[in-house]
């Protein structure tokens, strides 16, 4: 036995062992990328050096063997700017996506390429998991998110992008049709507590999460039913309450507690609410509608946004007269404008004062309102709501014009001086924002905007045992999505905290592409499946589902659509692990690449000379273990590729019950077809 020194560990092991083997058995890892026990050391990766004492180089640990009284150091300093420098050079010339940009692109990093094959393969109940492994909203987001995914989908490149929020709610539709679902599994109780205000898309993803791992959830929400915006803030058309109402339910099923009509500095102050509680999270959300802050805005008639919307939510039938102007041009606008439509308005205006092109408001929306009779305004502003007898009678529109983009390439619109026009009206509707109400979390820190002042990444305040989340928090209100993204952080940091830890995220180091049309003009054109619809003349007059619906074949169709960009293979990649363990700079010295392609000379495995760093295994492994010899390395110096080296495509019968070559690949370069 030979006995040495690993990062000051005594270790003892046989005569003939390598650096690698005795840090292995002393449970040390030293980071490899092209190392096999079946095969002779190679080194070719250069990641596992290491610093021996009085040796003046960095030894490669993989080929080295132990010497009695050797004292090794895996983590000194030369040691690790090598190991960095060697990871810098591969991953520079490595051109492979780890995760799809659709996956990237969602703020809650939902595994969308995932879920959408899924689809493709008629995996409906699989789908709707995946989907679920992020948030319990599928049919209720894929209704109503602006999908972020879709905007960096790289199908845009070849027709149309992707429509991946369209097929999350046809899944969830369909589970919820067969009954199907995979069940949710919940861990055994902790036995702590956990208290939640708010019952919106933030609160229930948070509740949802923490309910999985074993603690016991209240969600107080002072509506009379959970959903919060979603429920209060969406219209029916767009997303029927009862699909939204099965989707809180099955909260409910996993063992969290539901309390409505319950108000923070009403029912409880929040000293005394956090007392009942191990851990707290604060999720109420952004209740009150921006003001416009002009002259008439008290009258009769002027109604917010949320406010308007949220009071036909609940029943109620606003008085809003034949002639209605809504101010804003997000979707909380063409929510406003088509709901004054349904509510019985006969003339509805939207007023924005830029032009219909830096409408923030997806092109959909604003189609299908103009599909249903409203009419825009754009270039125009706000300067006086007229009254008669106290309310509503007109409205003085100041003309805008725009001026040079700003850092943001948005063009800030400016009044032309004197030019004014005035439209008589009924209604006014304010959709130009929303903030959360302060009332009853006045001890909690606040920020200069007035929204509760917390970690940007792990969403916890500044009082012991307190998180807060959502629209309620920071930078204020957005979109659902990101609501979720927060809540999930959020829920994890809560769990480190009951169990006696910390949270605090680090974000991955990926691999991206860098692509443009000409990588995908092989590609057939298949146009985007187009959403059945029910007729503007027919939809216009009640608040039944505007959407028809995709059928499974559509659906499939749609789904096979997809690149599948992100690689197969990033949960088991080698390379990606340890360019996280070194926290590598995947882009500070990508220069030119290999030549890059990808062929099928080996039938059933598919090569991807983009991915592949030349190390070596797997033609190594085809010529010592699986004794064919069927790959090889072809060219010299910075050319040189690795292809398979034969004549007769018979030499390929084995390859699909070997693949040892893909086992081994320590990237996504190697994939088995069958």
């Amino acid at each position: 036995m030979i006995n040495l020194t690993i990062d000051g560990a005594k270790v003892s092991v046989p005569e003939g062992s390598t650096i690698l083997d005795a840090a292995n058995a002393a449970g040390i890892e030293i980071p490899n990328l092209c190392f096999m026990k079946e095969l002779k050391p190679y080194g070719a990766c250069g990641v596992c050096v290491v610093e021996v004492e009085k040796c003046p180089k960095l030894l490669r640990a993989c080929a080295t063997k132990v010497a009695e009284g050797m004292v090794v150091s895996t983590k000194g300093e030369r040691a690790l700017r090598a190991r960095s420098l060697a990871l810098e050079l591969l991953m520079g010339d490595h051109d492979g996506d780890c995760q799809g940009p659709c996956k990237l692109n969602c703020p809650a990093h939902t595994d969308c390429q995932k879920y959408v094959k899924e689809i493709a393969e008629g995996r409906f109940a699989d789908a709707v998991a995946t989907v679920m492994d992020t948030f319990p909203f599928p049919a209720a987001i894929g209704r109503v998110c602006p999908h972020p995914c879709e905007k960096s989908c790289r199908r845009r490149l070849v027709e149309a992008p992707i429509s991946i929020a369209q097929l999350k709610y046809f899944a969830a539709d369909q589970v919820r049709k067969v009954g199907n679902a995979h069940p949710v599994k919940v861990a055994p109780p902790t036995g702590k507590k956990v208290g939640i205000i708010g019952g919106g898309p933030a609160g229930l993803t948070a509740a949802f999460k923490l309910a999985q791992w074993g603690h016991s959830v209240t969600v107080y929400d002072q509506m009379p039913e959970m959903g919060g915006m979603l429920r209060y803030g969406i219209p029916a058309y767009r997303l029927p309450k009862d699909v939204l109402k099965a989707e809180t339910d099955a909260i409910e099923a996993l063992g969290v507690t539901f309390v409505n009509g319950f108000k923070i500095g009403r029912d409880a102050d929040f000293g005394k609410f956090r007392g009942w509680f191990d851990a707290v999270i604060v999720a109420n959300g952004a209740w009150k509608s921006s003001a416009m802050r002009v002259k008439g805005e008290e009258l009769k008639g002027v109604w917010g946004g949320i406010d308007f919307l949220r009071a036909v939510a609940t029943g109620q039938k606003p008085d809003i007269g034949e002639r209605v102007a809504v101010v804003g041009g997000g979707n909380t606008a063409m929510d406003a404008c088509r709901t004054a439509v349904r509510v019985g308005a006969k003339e509805v205006f939207v007023i924005y004062r830029r032009t219909r092109k830096e409408m923030p408001a997806e092109d959909v929306e604003i189609a299908e309102a103009e599909e249903e009779g409203v009419k825009f305004r754009f270039l125009c502003a706000p300067d006086e709501i007229i009254g008669s007898d106290g309310r509503v009678s007109a409205m003085r529109l100041q003309a805008m014009e725009l001026g040079e983009p700003d850092e943001r390439g948005r063009r800030k619109p400016f009044p032309v001086p004197g030019k004014f026009e005035e439209i008589a009206l009924d209604s006014v509707i304010a959709a130009i924002g929303q903030r959360n109400d302060p009332e009853g979390f006045e001890s909690l820190p606040q920020t200069q905007k007035g929204t509760i002042a917390a970690d940007e990444a792990t969403f916890a305040t500044s009082l012991p045992g307190v998180f807060a989340c959502g629209d309620t928090v920071n930078k204020g209100a957005g979109i659902a999505i990101g609501a979720i993204a927060q809540a999930n952080e959020a829920a994890l940091a809560v769990n480190a905290y009951l169990r006696g830890g910390e949270y605090r995220p680090v974000k991955p180091i990926l691999s991206e592409r860098d692509v443009t049309e000409k990588d995908f003009a092989d590609r057939e054109r298949i146009e985007r499946v187009k959403m059945p619809q029910r007729p503007p003349e027919e939809r216009r007059r009640d608040f039944r589902e505007v959407n028809l619906g995709l059928s499974p074949e559509m659906a499939m169709a749609e789904a096979k659509r997809c690149l599948e960009c992100g690689c197969h293979d990033y949960a088991d990649c080698k390379l990606i692990r340890t360019a996280n363990m070194l926290r590598t700079d995947v882009k500070r010295l990508r220069g030119e690449f290999h030549p890059g392609f990808v062929e099928k000379d080996l039938g059933a495995i598919e090569r991807n000379q983009r991915k592949c760093i030349t190390c070596g295994q797997c033609v190594r492994v085809c010529e010592e273990i699986a004794k064919k010899g069927l790959l090889g390395l072809v060219g010299r110096g910075f050319t040189t590729v690795i292809k398979p080296e034969f004549r007769d495509p018979s030499a390929t019968a084995g390859c699909a019950e070997c693949h040892l070559c893909v086992d081994n690949c320590p990237t996504g370069a190697l994939r088995l077809l069958v």
